[in-house]
């Protein structure tokens, strides 16, 4: 049985989480498929943007941890090293946008997944919880680097110190998700998700990567990239198609050359 379901909607990767009957926990089968999905998009040059979501009531219920904890006690890692990390933090890196979408329960690696990809859409009634803490141990997949980050010091440990669970009202007021929706989260990410993929795939890939660099390598090392990032840019077919659409007032078709 796979846990990971994907499906190709135009330029969209849409990657499933499918452990319904368990709450979509992840166990180590689960979260192999995960970094193997993250992998084909990124290998796969149709393929300009994810969208992580979930079948079932809940996004997930966090980590399997009988299985996954005996895992990491023996020396493994969540993550296949030449496979993409879907939490960034080993192995591959990712250069393709993805759009989270969360619903039911989001606890531990869903906030670490949403604060390791870029937009995250909720549904009003998602309550998320990053509750190592609760378990004895702590975070231990990218929540105590980069919830600060995003969210500011202390919301962050408001809730990384307490475990306490908070609503989608709460995640959108400190900057945790981008769009709280009272429909289908996922209709709702895949339209955002399909905008993406509409735009000049390399200039996304290069907004992308160069606002990771600013936060990872500084400012500096941000800056000192943009103007060779964009004379390789101006160079590329899908500038001349965008600067043609423009003189022609027509909408651009990109094909990502």
């Amino acid at each position: 049985m796979n846990y990971i379901s994907q499906e190709i909607k135009g330029h969209v990767l849409m990657m499933g989480l499918n452990r319904a009957e368990k709450m979509n926990a992840f166990n180590v089968q689960m979260l192999q498929e995960l970094s193997e999905s993250y992998s084909r998009l990124e290998d796969d040059s149709n393929l300009r943007c994810g969208l992580l979501f979930s079948h079932g009531d809940h996004f997930t219920a966090g980590l399997d941890l009988g299985e996954v904890a005996a895992s990491i006690k023996k020396g493994h890692t969540l993550f296949p090293g030449d496979q993409v990390d879907p939490l960034q933090l080993f192995g591959r890196k990712r250069t393709k946008p993805v759009v989270v979408a969360v619903s039911g329960y989001a606890l531990t690696i869903a906030i670490e997944l949403i604060l390791a990809n870029d937009i995250c859409v909720a549904s009003s009634t998602t309550k998320f919880g990053q509750i190592e803490i609760k378990r004895g141990i702590f975070p231990f997949g990218g929540a105590t680097i980069r919830f600060s980050q995003r969210c500011g010091w202390g919301n962050a440990m408001r809730y990384l110190l307490t475990g306490d669970m908070f609503d989608a009202g709460e995640a959108l007021r400190i900057g945790l998700i981008q769009e709280i929706t009272e429909g289908s989260p996922i209709e709702r990410g895949m339209e955002i998700a399909n905008t993406i993929a509409s735009q000049a795939p390399l200039g996304v890939q290069a907004s992308l990567t160069n606002a990771a660099t600013a936060i990872e390598k500084g400012k500096e090392a941000a800056r000192d990239n943009l103007m060779p990032t964009l004379l390789r840019l101006m160079d590329s077919e899908d500038a001349r198609e965008g600067i043609n659409s423009f003189l022609e007032r027509r909408e651009a078709v990109f094909k990502g050359k």
